[in-house]
């Protein structure tokens, strides 16, 4: 790659995260966009511009894996989604990594800490391809991979000594479409006493130990052990909401702890309060329309934030018009600024703590 060249950059998928990358990547002197992956054969041939909404850019989205590593891209925005997101993409990062492209990620978000990712198998194959093709991946997020790691991690070089630390995500679930995430796996709308797969014991665990493992990491602690809650309250009424309706007596709205138990005292807690009305679970937080991120380190000092991500309509005075949109700006975001750090990186699996600031580049407008 020539010095100050733009890099090249190949995106997969276009759904929500990915639609945001291919105009992120299209827009940026910084980036090419060279290539660009789809799943449906109804997308395959389409100029991808007019895929996300932003007119013809001159690059046709394909079905066609080797047609994009052909394209020697210098990295691959990868975010597609779906129910077997892990199982599908560990495959799909290997065979880029080991053709020597990198790799920066939001859809397999335990990769934010690449020690700790689970089953050893596939972390063992993903860091020998990285070895192999000589380049990097990345994995992150607005949460996991920024607000209940890396923010935490920031405000935390402001303390002297710290008792306890929490991190929250506090945010309205009403306008996420798909039924079985919603319903199967997290269980809304379900009766209070079935079993979600969220509820099992040692899945909230798994999905958000990763998380408070890089807290630790970072803090130079050990943790003794990960505890887990689950709890739920009903809706009072019928909610008609994306994926579907939450019948009255049903889960409206549940919270998540995983909290990190470090010598002998639960120190660090990752907590998700979600809802499908603002009204609902007011017990555990304050009623919000917005997306909240929000960090407690107790300590010397106590330090309090409170983040959001939203977007401003510019047809009505700067309002905001999404909260929800805005935090997914954000995770898109994450990885796409981090791109040329990637690339400069040593090949591997990477994480926060390998990156300095992903500052992004050629953003004021």
């Amino acid at each position: 790659m020539a010095e100050g060249a733009p890099l090249r950059v190949v995106v997969w998928s276009t759904g929500g995260i990915g639609s945001i990358a291919v105009r992120a990547v299209a827009e940026n002197p910084s980036t090419d966009l060279v290539g660009v992956w789809v799943h449906s054969a109804d997308k395959a041939g389409r100029d991808a511009g007019e895929i996300v909404g932003i007119g013809p850019i001159g690059v046709t989205a394909t079905t066609d894996v080797d047609e994009l590593i052909a394209l020697h891209p210098d990295c691959v925005v990868y975010a597609a989604s779906g129910p077997e997101r892990d199982a599908a993409a560990v495959p799909d990062y290997v065979r880029l990594l080991e053709a020597g492209i990198n790799v920066v990620t939001t859809t397999v978000n335990r990769l934010i800490y690449p020690p700790g990712f689970e089953p050893d198998i596939w972390r063992n194959q993903l860091a020998e391809a990285a070895q192999v093709g000589g380049v990097s991946l990345y994995a992150s997020g607005i949460e996991p991979g920024f607000a209940a790691d890396h923010l935490v991690l920031m405000l935390a070089t402001q303390s002297k000594s710290i008792r306890t630390i929490s991190a929250s995500e506090i945010a309205l679930y009403d306008d996420y479409p798909v039924a079985e995430t919603m319903m199967d796996a997290m269980g809304f709308g379900r009766p209070l006493d079935y079993m979600p797969a969220l509820a099992y014991p040692g899945t909230i665990a798994f999905q958000w130990g990763p998380g408070l493992r890089l807290i630790a990491h970072g803090l130079g602690l050990q943790i003794d052990e990960i505890r887990e809650t689950f709890d739920r309250v009903p809706t009072d009424r019928d909610l008609h909401v994306a994926f579907g309706t939450a019948e009255a007596g049903t889960c409206g709205a549940l919270r998540t702890r995983a909290t990190a138990v470090i010598d002998g005292r639960e120190a660090i807690t990752i907590e998700h309060v979600n809802r499908l009305a603002p009204d609902l679970g007011v017990e555990w937080a304050e009623p919000l329309d917005n997306p909240v991120y929000r960090i407690r380190i107790e300590g010397e000092p106590d330090i309090a934030c409170d983040m959001t991500a939203s977007l401003r309509d510019p047809k009505a005075s700067g309002s905001v018009m999404d909260g929800g949109a805005g935090a997914m700006v954000s995770t898109a975001m994450r990885v796409v600024n981090a791109i040329p750090y990637v690339v400069e990186a040593k090949p591997g699996l990477v994480s926060a703590l390998d990156l300095p600031l992903t500052l992004p580049r050629n953003v004021l407008r």
